[in-house]
């Protein structure tokens, strides 16, 4: 039931973040790797505007994120550009796996909600249809479990279209 649970959720993130598209777009999708692994969906909105959606996977939980990223090329660098962002997260686990433990709960699934930051360097390559991403994505739970995750870096790879 957890695992159909996790598909659902994660192809209902891919279909929104789909859907919200009003014009043309440069879209990326890829896997995300870090302390939280999972798979990555990046939408432009505009020429430097972004949305982002992430399910991510921890603990035997998994974590869905959506931000909304600026995103400008440095000068004098070719293809690599920096982002900055915002957002938030939706997180679910079981307290038994948790690494935040609460022993006063009782066992069983809980759900954390908060705010996302992300900031960091993407790199696009020209030749083939890939781009590469290394960012800090710190996070604050304000629902659930009030507990700041700052290991939020990551490597990603995706693939461009």
């Amino acid at each position: 039931m957890k695992f159909k649970t996790l598909i659902i959720s994660m192809f209902l993130v891919v279909a929104v973040t789909f859907a919200v598209q009003a014009q043309s777009y440069s879209t990326a999708v890829g896997a995300r790797l870090g302390y939280f692994n999972g798979i990555t969906v990046k939408h432009f909105v505009s020429g430097s505007n972004a949305i982002e959606g992430i399910a991510s996977f921890r603990w035997r939980g998994f974590v869905l994120t959506g931000l909304y990223e600026w995103q400008k090329p440095i000068k004098g660098a070719r293809n690599l550009d920096y982002f900055l962002g915002l957002g938030g997260h939706i997180g679910f686990w079981d307290n038994r796996y948790y690494y935040w433990r609460n022993n006063n709960r009782a066992d069983g699934n809980f759900t954390v909600i908060g705010v996302d930051f992300i900031a960091g360097l993407e790199y696009t390559f020209t030749e083939v249809p890939f781009n590469i991403g290394l960012d800090w994505k710190p996070a604050f739970n304000l629902i659930g479990d009030n507990h700041w995750w700052g290991d939020g870096v990551a490597l990603s790879i995706r693939y461009t279209f």
